[in-house]
Parts: C-alpha cells; structure tokens; sequence
C-alpha cells in the first residue's frame, strides 16, 4: 500500500477545507451567479480588476465582493496580482469554464445540497431521506417527471454528460449485431431509443421505464415522428412478480442498474432472463468505480454513491465491475464480450449460460 502520510501541519490545514467545503462551494455558487468570474477572466489582458471596480461594473457592494474573493484566494480560485487586481487561477478557470465541472457543480447546488444534509440519517434507515427536500416520494424517480424546471435540468444534464458521448460508439456496436427488435430498459427521456430509431427505420424498439418517465419518453419519440417504430412498456422493479415481455434481439440497459440495491438488481437480471431466448443478448452499459483510469473519475462516482444514498433510494450505488459481473453469473448469464467505451464507461454483453 502506497504512504499517504503527510506532515501535520499539512494535514490539519487540508481537515479545516474539510471542516469549511459547504463555505467554499457556496462562495464559488456566488460568484458564478454574479458573473465575477466572466468579468475577471473577460478582463484577463488587462490583467484583471481591482475589488472597486468589480463592484461598480457588477452593481455589487465591496463588502460582499470582499467577503466572497478572500475565501476564494485562499483557495487559490483566484489570485490579487503585484497590482492589486484579482484575477483567475486555472481552478479557477475550470470552476466557471469547463463542461464536465459545470455539470458537477450544478447537480450537486440543484439536486444534492439541501438532501445531503440528512445523509446521516439515509445511512442508518436506508432510506433517501434526503428526497424530502425536493418533493414526496419513496424514491427521485418517480417524482422526476414533477420536478421543478430548473432542478429538472441539472439533473438531466448530469445523467445526459456522462452517457451521450458514448452513444456513437455504443450503436456502432449494437447495430453490427444487426436487431430487429431492442428493449430499452430504463429509457429515461428516451434518448438513446431515437437513436436507435433514427439509426435503422427498420428496428422495432421498446422502452420500458416508470409510468410518468415514461409519458415525457412518448412525447419525446411523437415529436420526433418514430412513434410507429417505438413503443412503450410500463413497469416499475421495485413491484414484485414483474415480467417483460419476450422477444428482444437486445436488451439494453445503461446507467440503470446503478439505481438499485444489489438485491433488486439480481431481481431485474433474472427478470429479463426470463424474457431471453439462446441468441437475445443483454447489454449493460455503466461507470464502474474498479475501470477509472483516473482519480477524479473515482471520486466523481463515489461522490454520486452518496447521492443515491441520501435522495435517490438509500440503497444503490455505483458499483464495481466485479460486483455486477458476479450478480450477471448468479442470474443465470455470462459476460460474453468486456468492452470499455470511451473515458469512464465499460460495455459487458450478456447471454444466457
């Protein structure tokens, strides 16, 4: 194991940005909505500007501009130059600029941030106790379709950034298998069954997902003009004795069985090996916590584990490669093919043993 110990000193110093994180990360939500990172970084060959003239270009007093810059130099967000004007650091920079923090930093103010305060408590009940601050319901799905435009969005975008880039090559795959029929499991706003629809006007697609996800999927489909090829099969998995129907060259199931315990996991598997014949071939496609190549990527998704603890379900998580596989073979299925898809995800194609 590799020594991670640290002089005291620095070891104290990184418990209190610990200690004080909901500071930083509120003060960092502050000045994006303020604009004070487009206005220093709009004025970086000037060399950035002093606190006065922040505060008359954006209408904001001294005082809460002070406040909110010092916390931010002392995380070296941004820096006050040899004259006296503050400017941005590469934090800083990719704090305001880049997609992927962006979406992390809007998901987390938007949909997380008020629930996790009662982590704690999701952890000893093993309930999403969380969820009550966005609205009343056992578990973030079901209230998805209900809930307010602009948390909406954050959540969307979340869940869309991580699996969209992976879509091109994903079909790539599917396709060559040439289907004729593909259940979409967990279809969410449907993006990937349009994809599948727009790709092969022959594929006859069907996506199965909560009753109220699955009304904003339909809609999407009608505007596209593919609702003669996909159709819709409602169904909720934490119900017993659930069935889908048979038939499928494909079933395709991405960034759904993260939402599950392990044991409603095994009860989805064997649910759909039962609706599986010798050549249908279950595709499932995650972030797995054991395939990062990076450590960030790592944190990102241990991060969202506690998100499904405190507001999603209290019981899911995002897991290791090694424990789905296991779940694949207890349900009666071998990974036939391992792919790994672009920068976070792993394909694992499933058939019948």
């Amino acid at each position: 194991m590799q020594d991670t110990s640290i002089k005291a000193i620095d070891a104290i110093q990184e418990a209190h940005k610990i200690a004080f994180a909901p500071f930083v990360f509120q003060a960092v939500i502050s000045l994006r909505k303020l604009g004070v990172f487009d206005k220093i970084f709009e004025k970086r060959r000037q060399k950035g500007l002093p606190l006065d003239r922040l505060s008359s270009e954006l209408s904001v007093s001294e005082y809460g501009l002070g406040v909110l810059l010092e916390i931010a130099e002392s995380c070296d967000i941004v820096k006050k130059n040899d004259v006296g004007n503050y400017e941005l650091t590469t934090i800083g920079y990719f704090l305001n600029y880049n997609e992927t923090v962006n979406v992390n930093i809007n998901f987390t103010q938007d949909v997380c941030y008020k629930g996790l305060y009662h982590l704690n408590d999701a952890i000893k009940t093993g309930q999403p106790e969380g969820l009550k601050e966005l609205g009343q319901w056992k578990t973030i799905y079901e209230g998805l379709s209900q809930l307010p435009k602009d948390i909406q969005k954050s959540w969307f975008a979340f869940d869309h950034h991580y699996s969209d880039d992976i879509f091109e090559d994903a079909l790539r795959i599917v396709f060559n298998k040439k289907p004729k029929t593909i259940f979409d499991i967990g279809a969410n706003t449907g993006k990937f069954s349009i994809l599948c629809g727009k790709h092969d006007p022959e594929v006859k697609i069907t996506m199965i997902d909560l009753p109220g996800q699955l009304n904003i999927a339909l809609n999407q489909v009608k505007e596209q003009g593919l609702a003669h090829q996909i159709t819709g099969y409602p169904i909720d998995w934490l119900e017993d004795n659930n069935s889908i129907p048979k038939g499928a060259d494909i079933i395709w199931l991405c960034q759904f069985l993260d939402c599950f315990s392990k044991e409603e996991i095994l009860k989805i598997l064997v649910t759909c090996v039962a609706a599986m014949d010798d050549h249908t071939e279950l595709i499932i496609t995650e972030t797995y916590t054991d395939r990062q190549r990076f450590d960030n990527a790592k944190f990102i998704l241990e991060a969202t584990s506690l998100y499904f603890t405190a507001l999603a379900n209290g019981n899911s998580k995002m897991y290791a490669a090694t424990d789905l596989i296991a779940l694949i073979e207890q349900a009666g299925m071998t990974v036939h093919e391992d792919i790994a898809l672009g920068e976070y995800h792993t394909m694992l194609v499933c058939k019948k043993k």
